[in-house]
């Protein structure tokens, strides 16, 4: 088969272009069908009768120009056309009418989807208390929730697999290109030292990192660097990390077993189990990380997501 003759059969069994159908035009032709008469439509939709007839000449001749209804001497009667097109015009204004709905859901906040993630010591109190509070008032929203640290929350925040991003200014994650992002302020918090009750230092009102010098550290790295204890090292030393340990309440228990100290954001202070002791650590040794909600900049975000952003600062007021 020469190149000519095999172009021919691509063309010939290609699918035919769909038309192009005016949604009016299959609502007309819905009314008819249910009513079987121009007349009852016309009267049922408010028109002329003229006008409906137009309606259907239009849409008979958009599918090829067969006859879509048998002009009766009283009303109309489908005709093979017309049934076979019947089930497709119900099915396409049924999801239409679907899809109304659907984005009358988003604008009142009765429906849709809101995707948000936030750093671990977000999700100890601020998060859940600002789940519960908004579920309250938008039941119908779903919420869908990540964990992670600050840079790969802003990354999926950028390839638009989150819509929110609750994220942290600790250890310089926000110095980069942001750009990309708006941020919505929420918080500035302090930090405090867990320590055994039985420290030295645990009757302390605040104490100054550089008293911390000698401690064993409990730390989610063995590296100052892009955590809570990269402060350390502008005050002149290097944290002795004796236990890297990821989840925040094994950190706890190492404390509490008087294995090292570590520090514990505001944040996360009410969480904190009874048989350790939190000191406040001074704001000019270790200023205060921001809190901030992230949402790409340039990308329109889901309706919910400013509601959302008010229940988070209402658990601050």
């Amino acid at each position: 088969m020469d190149q000519i003759a095999q172009t021919q059969v691509q063309v010939q069994t290609q699918a035919p272009t769909p038309p192009d159908l005016s949604t009016v035009w299959l609502r007309v032709f819905l009314d008819v069908a249910r009513h079987g008469s121009f007349t009852v439509a016309a009267r049922d939709l408010g028109w002329t009768q003229s006008a409906v007839s137009r309606q259907i000449s239009s849409l008979e001749a958009a599918l090829g120009g067969d006859p879509l209804f048998d002009r009766l001497p009283r009303g109309v009667r489908l005709t093979a056309h017309g049934r076979t097109l019947l089930p497709h015009a119900e099915e396409t204004v049924a999801r239409l009418r679907a899809m109304q709905r659907e984005l009358a859901s988003l604008r009142d906040l009765t429906g849709g989807t809101l995707r948000f993630g936030a750093f671990a010591t977000a999700d100890a109190a601020l998060v859940p208390r600002a789940i519960a509070a908004f579920r309250a008032r938008h039941p119908g929203v779903t919420l869908t929730r990540e964990e992670g640290l600050t840079p790969g929350l802003l990354a999926r925040l950028g390839d638009g697999g989150l819509d929110l991003a609750i994220v942290s200014s600790t250890g310089g994650a926000l110095s980069g290109d942001m750009d990309a992002y708006e941020l919505h302020h929420i918080l500035d918090e302090g930090l405090y030292v867990a320590v055994p009750p039985a420290h030295p230092l645990a009757g302390r009102d605040s104490v100054r990192l550089p008293q911390l010098a000698g401690e064993d550290w409990i730390s989610g790295s063995a590296h100052a660097e892009g955590t809570l204890l990269e402060e350390a090292h502008r005050h002149g030393f290097r944290p002795r990390v004796a236990h890297v340990v990821a989840e925040w309440t094994a950190k706890q228990g190492y404390v509490a077993a008087g294995l090292g100290v570590t520090l514990v954001p505001a944040l996360a202070a009410e969480s904190v189990r009874p048989d350790i002791t939190l000191i406040p650590v001074h704001d000019e040794d270790a200023p205060p990380r921001t809190v901030y909600a992230a949402t790409a900049r340039g990308r329109a975000a889901p309706p919910a997501a400013e509601p959302f952003l008010e229940a988070l600062r209402a658990q601050l007021s």
